[in-house]
């Protein structure tokens, strides 16, 4: 089966500028082409024989019309607007089958992510030697903890806060489980994170709670600053550094607990609930969220998967 695996990068400086200018390539270009569809679309309440341009459409109009004006398209790899077009088009897809709303304009220093790929999937030529990854493009950078000693075809290059990681995908056996393995019910709470039929109790971090003063406090002082000021962008990185803190405590918390759940038991029960319907309540949706119960759904489906257990909704 395929898993994912992300880590910390370590780059230098100048690495770093190549990292951002990716970032810029593959946000300008998604934008060019949510704005070209948007068009379109205007064009297509009036007549409906204008075609929808597919990401195919969208890479030649980009060729012909963008990359001639803007010479630095032409210092990244081909790969990180090309990426951007397919993403963008296929979440219009989304949009046109009633799964998501229509796909936003994106800003920068938010969500900042490019694609990186290199030779064929049956020739991968990311290489990796346990301390670096070659990068296209880019070369030889340092990783915070080593990767997977697999093949790479391609990867995401992403930013949180002020680190940037590597996420990959790559082929394993699934692991030996024990034979006989009970069958557990889960209930998901707001006191507790959760309590199993078993009497087994998983305390509930409560990071955003805990930080909550702190970050409020964060929050005042980004509004006093001036926009556009590097006071301003100052404020916004210790912000951004809060909000990760908060992120990988909750994320912590639930691996350590879908690992538990679906390794040891053969069948894991959990309660059908509507989260949406629930954070719609303005009282419970800070506390809600804070449980990251959408995310504890989501890591136990392809972790009971790993671990030949079965997912149970009720």
């Amino acid at each position: 089966m395929l898993l994912s695996f992300k880590t910390a990068l370590m780059p230098n400086n100048q690495q770093q500028t190549a990292f951002k200018k990716a970032c810029g390539v593959a946000r300008h270009a998604y934008n060019w082409a949510n704005a070209a569809i948007i068009e379109v679309l205007k064009q297509r309440e009036t007549n409906k024989a204008v075609k929808i341009p597919s990401a195919i459409d969208l890479h030649k109009r980009l060729v012909a019309e963008v990359k001639s004006q803007h010479d630095w398209y032409y210092e990244v790899n081909k790969n990180v607007p090309q990426k951007a077009l397919a993403d963008l088009r296929q979440a219009w897809d989304r949009c046109f089958k009633k799964v998501s709303k229509q796909p936003l304009f994106k800003k920068k220093g938010q969500r900042d992510s490019f694609y990186l790929e290199s030779g064929t999937k049956a020739k991968p030529m990311i290489k990796n030697d346990g301390k670096r990854v070659k990068l296209p493009s880019i070369g030889w950078v340092k990783l915070a903890e080593p990767l997977p000693c697999t093949l790479i075809h391609n990867c995401v290059i992403s930013r949180q806060a002020n680190r940037w990681f590597i996420a990959i995908k790559y082929e394993i056996d699934k692991p030996s489980v024990a034979a006989n393995r009970p069958i557990v019910g889960v209930d998901i709470g707001i006191k507790e994170l959760a309590v199993t039929s078993t009497g087994k109790v998983f305390k509930n971090p409560k990071a955003y709670k805990r930080m909550n003063r702190r970050m409020k406090r964060l929050q005042r002082s980004v509004s006093r600053k001036v926009k556009g000021s590097k006071n301003r962008a100052k404020a916004v990185k210790k912000l951004s550094r809060i909000h990760a803190t908060v992120s990988n405590i909750r994320q912590d918390a639930i691996h350590k607990l879908t690992h538990y759940l679906a390794k040891n038991h053969s069948e894991i029960k959990i309660e059908d609930l509507s989260i949406k319907a629930f954070l719609k309540n303005h009282k419970l949706a800070g506390a809600i969220a804070d449980c990251g119960m959408y995310e504890f759904k989501r890591q136990l489906e392809y972790k009971t998967e790993k671990f030949s257990s079965k997912l149970t909704r009720f």
